[in-house]
This record gives structure tokens, C-alpha cells and sequence, in this order.
């Protein structure tokens, strides 16, 4: 529930995949004209500086956004005069809830597409370089949590390119724009306006204790901050101190970041030593597609009732009790893709809502894991 460069690719490729509790980043679109590409990424991206620094009318002078604070407050025992001098001072961005509504023209998916914009050079080239540079830390946080280095470099890497791109937007503006001016179009605008309203709710409380300044932190437009792009809900709830300096930060720490990656997936169920995927083909005499595709990519079917129903693993036996979901990735006009996803496959759509963004995590994972000197 994130939104940030995978995030904008993906609705650019993707558009009617539901995003999850990270809305990851903010991202590049593909145009054909590359002249007329340059001229409007500059326009758009002074736009959005701008807009990212400035917003428009306080929301101080929001009665709704007022009684928020105070509600806030009281239910939290904190100061009411400092929560709404905070959320007073936080600007109406009138750009985003324009980007939380679905594309008027969905395009088909392609995950060929998709991936090529993850799995690419530029990114294992720095992957490797991150993880040359932090290889002790990622390998304590696999020793700690069971989660591998190759899945926590694909997270930092398809999110924010190891920091380098960890958004502009002031978080405090974002939140509080999808909170109180959340699009009414939106299938499910009361749902997600309610979710940013809590978004909110844990960045105030947590920068008021933390006697920090609720103003600084930049992030994505949906307010997803640092390396991992944490919305502040999973800040309160799975950011560790990793470096042992006696704070977090994860945007300024790869040590944090690679822990609290590594504390995020533990904390929705992640299997030491569970395989992400396993290779498979179908036997078209008792192939039941339909029904393999109803749970969708809950994995729900033992190894032999996913063989009954003629999904067969390319792999010998698994281990007692892995449940499998048959993961289907369509590639535009051809052929769609598949793999037998398992427990810890679905682990990584916690992260973000979709099997294209966990398989983008985990080949950009392996691919930077291949590339690194033997």
C-alpha cells in the first residue's frame, strides 16, 4: 500500500491490479515520441516539484482536518495544540487523488513488459554493488529471520533503487490529502479514505512522542517513506533497529532497511527455507485451468491435488504440507506465463497486491544474485 516507482510502472502496464498496503513509488511512463516524452516529463516533473514542496490551501482551515486532530488527541493522550499545529500546517496536493483512480483505458498486461523494466541492467548493476556493500547485513538478517538476501535486495532494488529514488512528495501533504480529499470516483474511495485517515494517524502520533518533526519526511504520493517505502503503519509495526544505534531510519540506514524488510515478511508468515515458486507444466488430458485459477493466488492445493487437476511440478517431491496457487502471468498478445507460487510467494504480495510485482522481486533478486564475483 505503497505507491512509487513499481507502483506507477505497474498501472501504466497493469492497470486493473489492486494495489496493496505499501502503494510503492513514483515513476517513469512510456511515450513514443521521445521528443515529445522529454518536453513532458520536464513540464510533469517541474509540476510535481513543485506541488511536492508547495501544495495548496492549509489544512489548518479545514474543519474536518481539525476535529481529526483533535479526535486524534484525545484517543492518544497527545498534545492537541502541537497535533494541530502539525496537521494545520500540512497542504491539499491537488494532483494526487488523480493518480489513486483507475486508468479510463486498461491496457492488457504483460509481464514481459513488466519485468523488463525491473530486471535490467542499471538495477543488478546496483544491486550488486548494494549488496558487495552490505553482504554481512543482509546475511544476518536471512541468519535472523529466514528471509533470503536475494528477496531483500529485490525489495530495495524494484522499490526504490536502493535509495535513490525515495520520492518527493512531503508525506504529511500526501496523507493528509488521500485522508480528507480522497476521490469520490474511486470503486472504493470510504475503504481507502479510512485507510489513509489511520496512514495519518500513526505518522502524527509517532513523529509527536518521537519529539520529531512531522513536516521533514518525503516519500511517495501515497506517503510510503525510505529505502523500503513503508507506509507509516508498517513503520509502527515492523521497523527495526538493525544497526543498533538506537533509532530507526530507513532513510538514511541500509541496515534498517534490509532488517525491517526482512522483520516485514516474518510478520506475515514467511517459511524459512519455503521456495518462492516452483516450475511446472500442464497435463492438457486433465488439466482443469478453471479451477486452479479460483483461489487465485491464495495457495490452496497440496502438490498432488495441483497434479490432479493438471498442474505438474517440474521438481521432485516438496515438502510435507506446501500449499500451492497456480500464478498466471499474461504477456499482451501471447501466450500467458505460469508458475506453482507457494506460502511464501503470497508472503511477498503482502508487500504490494500483485504476482507481477512479487515475481519482478524475486527475479531481480536472483538476477542480482547470479551476477555477484565468484
Amino acid at each position: 500500500m505503497t505507491r512509487t516507482l513499481a507502483t506507477l510502472i505497474m498501472a501504466s502496464l497493469l492497470p486493473t491490479l489492486a494495489i496493496a498496503s505499501h502503494e510503492p513509488k513514483a515513476g517513469k511512463k512510456h511515450h513514443a515520441s521521445a521528443k515529445a516524452t522529454k518536453a513532458s516529463q520536464s513540464s510533469s516533473a517541474s509540476r510535481k516539484k513543485s506541488e511536492a514542496v508547495v501544495g495548496t490551501t492549509p489544512y489548518a482551515q479545514r474543519s474536518d482536518a481539525m476535529a481529526f486532530a483533535d479526535d486524534v488527541a484525545d484517543r492518544r493522550q497527545l498534545d492537541r495544540v502541537a497535533l494541530r499545529d502539525a496537521l494545520g500546517q500540512a497542504r491539499l496536493l491537488p494532483g494526487v487523488p488523480r493518480l489513486m483512480l483507475p486508468p479510463s483505458s486498461p491496457s492488457a498486461k504483460n509481464w514481459q513488459a513488466y519485468r523488463a523494466r525491473f530486471v535490467e541492467p542499471v538495477r543488478i548493476n546496483a544491486g550488486v554493488a548494494f549488496w558487495q556493500r552490505h553482504r554481512d547485513t543482509l546475511e544476518r538478517a536471512e541468519r535472523e529471520f529466514g528471509v533470503p538476501a536475494a528477496v531483500i535486495a529485490g525489495i530495495l532494488g524494484v522499490e526504490t533503487l536502493y535509495g535513490q529514488h525515495m520520492g518527493n512528495y512531503r508525506v504529511i501533504d500526501a496523507l493528509a490529502t488521500l485522508a480528507f480529499d480522497f476521490p469520490a470516483g474511486h470503486p472504493r474511495a470510504a475503504e481507502r479514505q479510512a485507510y489513509f485517515r489511520g496512514e495519518l494517524e500513526q505518522f502524527l502520533a509517532y513523529h509527536q512522542r518521537s519529539g520529531t518533526d512531522a513536516l521533514q519526511p518525503r516519500g511517495s504520493y501515497a506517503g510510503a517513506m525510505g529505502m523500503p517505502q513503508f507506509m507509516p503503519s508498517s513503520w509502527a509495526r515492523y521497523a527495526v533497529d538493525f544497526d543498533g544505534d538506537g533509532r530507526i531510519d530507513l532513510f538514511n540506514s541500509p541496515a534498517d532497511a534490509i532488517g525491517s524488510v526482512a522483520n516485514y515478511f516474518k510478520g506475515y508468515g514467511w517459511q524459512t527455507g519455503l521456495p518462492v515458486r516452483y516450475a511446472m507444466h500442464f497435463d492438457p488430458e486433465r488439466l482443469d485451468k478453471e479451477a486452479l485459477l479460483l483461489p487465485d493466488i491464495l495457495p490452496t492445493f497440496s502438490p498432488a491435488q495441483f497434479a490432479a487437476k493438471g498442474a505438474v511440478l517440474d521438481e521432485g517431491p516438496v515438502a510435507p504440507g506446501t500449499k500451492l496457487a497456480l500464478i498466471e502471468l499474461h504477456n499482451g498478445g501471447a501466450q500467458p506465463s505460469y508458475v506453482a507460487g507457494t506460502d511464501n510467494f503470497y508472503v511477498i504480495t503482502r508487500y504490494n497486491w500483485s504476482s507481477y510485482y512479487a515475481m519482478a522481486v524475486i527475479e531481480l533478486g536472483e538476477a542480482i544474485q547470479a551476477a555477484l564475483p565468484r
